[in-house]
């Protein structure tokens, strides 16, 4: 338990310092003292190692507001991740990202412990705002995540758009309010 503790920091700290490439077996055996067989017998890859510290750093720093009001803490949840994207440590997301297209061991243990812990916090999110009734029942807490923090990823990656507050309200305003005019309107009218 201690190794695995230590091999989880070393990474953290070697991505905080230079990203994904900084985050080699060798040196997050090196920093943590544990063996890179060790390493290796706990983790498939390097990337795998370096998305279970990353989301740990991620739950830490994107904690799940809780004000009471769902459609408000749905909204700063989305500010919030943006925030985080939005620094240096979006860029050591990309590299994940990109790392895992590559690395097919990689790629389900990034799912495993780092995406799907950060939906099943949406989830929690979405949960609330179906509780106080605010929320379509038919819309599934993973369709609301991929709506509503998709587009953040979609920007990092591509780079089109900035990731600021005032981008983050826009971005969850259209997918809490819906893109269409509700109103009943005939085309060509």
């Amino acid at each position: 338990m201690r190794a695995r503790e230590a091999v989880l920091a070393a990474a953290a700290e070697l991505l905080a310092e230079g990203g994904l490439p900084a985050a080699t077996a060798d040196a997050v055996s090196a920093r943590s003292g544990v063996s890179k067989a060790t390493v290796y017998k706990h983790w498939p890859s390097r990337t795998a190692v370096a998305a279970e510290a990353f989301g740990r750093l991620m739950a830490h720093a994107v904690p799940l507001p809780d004000s009471g009001d769902a459609r408000e803490d749905l909204r700063e949840q989305v500010r919030r991740v943006s925030a985080f994207y939005a620094g240096p440590v979006g860029v050591v997301f990309a590299q994940l990202l990109a790392a895992c297209v590559t690395d097919p061991g990689a790629a389900p243990y990034f799912r495993s412990h780092f995406l799907q812990r950060r939906r099943d916090a949406v989830a929690d999110l979405w949960g609330r705002a179906q509780a106080q009734g605010i929320a379509r029942a038919s819309v599934t807490a993973d369709v609301a995540a991929d709506l509503l923090f998709g587009p953040l990823v979609f920007r990092l990656m591509t780079g089109h758009t900035p990731l600021g507050e005032s981008e983050a309200d826009a971005i969850s305003a259209a997918a809490l309010d819906g893109l269409l005019d509700d109103r009943d309107v005939t085309p060509g009218s």
